[in-house]
């Protein structure tokens, strides 16, 4: 069970955060498909405690998207608190700690999986965060730096005596990055050591990845990163294997283009129509995967700057695979 503070889900799938991705038209299509909870991109601690305003737009939520979570990273106590305590003004469900991020200058400045290198300064930096706020946090982690310094049963316990509400555990180490398998066989053996909920994260690129998960490892919760860029309905396709046991949605090519407009449309409410629209150019290749003729479409979609345009142009790109009737 997924339990933290209001937020009580049986078998809850998560949107990760992820940077660049998961700012707020993302979570509320992903909502709306069925995420349980959703994350804002990580959020730089300094650039929120030196008020830089483009790092404290990313703390901005809406009603709609609830139950939501920001996560923070950073290295220094005093500034994650900082951040926390401004991050806590948001109003979130919950405050989530980045302590997995594997990029090398995030890790050498001892913030995301660079925390790894000390667990008593890493529950340290936790314990001052939940004695300063309000609400939950929680702690997103891996698995150790590298497979010779697997440490997270020691990590996790620490992090529980901490007063982390919940922990959400990328399968992998910090030297693997996104490369190889995440080994799920540690979540069975990380809530042996802890009471509190454990999320399962990696490797999950599908609704039956996500059952597999659950049935597997016993995970109160599955996470969902790179699986959900370009496929928002990998949420609803695991409500519906969860509960019936098949996937019924059938992600067709009209499902792709309404879906992706949908997106798009959220994005210029949110951040203005120029910049929306530039941005949106990652999704498409997600968004259009297997239809017929997508990469002559994508190359046109990065030649427009206005929401009309590309409505327009996929719309009219619709009504030629509708006609032409097949998907490839």
């Amino acid at each position: 069970m997924w339990n933290i503070g209001k937020i009580s889900v049986d078998k809850a799938v998560l949107l990760a955060p992820m940077e660049d991705v998961t700012d707020i038209s993302f979570r509320l299509v992903c909502r709306e498909l069925g995420a349980d909870v959703v994350y804002t991109e990580f959020v730089n601690c300094e650039g929120l405690v030196r008020s830089n305003e483009k790092t404290h737009k990313k703390l901005r939520i809406v009603e709609e998207e609830r139950p939501v979570g920001i996560q923070i990273y950073g290295a220094g106590i005093k500034s994650m608190v900082g951040a926390a305590k401004i991050a806590e003004a948001e109003h979130p469900d919950i405050i989530d700690i980045n302590a997995g991020c594997w990029i090398k200058g995030v890790v050498a400045c001892g913030a995301g999986a660079g925390l790894l290198k000390d667990p008593i300064y890493m529950a340290d930096l936790v314990k001052n965060v939940v004695d300063n706020v309000s609400i939950p946090v929680t702690v997103k982690t891996r698995l150790g730096m590298d497979s010779t310094n697997i440490n997270i049963l020691e990590v996790v316990k620490r992090l529980e005596d901490a007063g982390a509400k919940a922990l959400t555990v990328h399968c992998r180490t910090r030297a693997q990055g996104h490369s190889g398998d995440a080994d799920w066989s540690w979540i069975p053996k990380i809530k042996e050591v802890v009471s509190i909920p454990v999320a399962l994260n990696g490797n999950i690129f599908s609704a039956q990845d996500v059952k597999r998960a659950f049935e597997e490892t016993g995970a109160d919760a599955v996470m969902i990163a790179r699986g959900a860029i370009g496929n928002p309905w990998i949420f609803k396709e695991t409500k519906e294997i969860m509960t019936k046991g098949v996937v019924e949605t059938t992600i067709s090519e009209e499902l792709r283009i309404t879906t992706t407009l949908r997106h798009l449309k959220l994005a210029c409410d949110v951040k203005g129509e120029k910049r929306a629209v530039l941005e949106h150019r990652k999704f498409y290749t997600g968004y259009l995967k297997g239809l017929r003729n997508a990469s002559q479409v994508r190359k046109e979609l990065m030649t427009i700057v206005e929401y009309n345009g590309v409505e327009d142009l996929l719309l009219k790109y619709l009504q030629e695979l509708l006609n032409y009737g097949c998907v490839v």
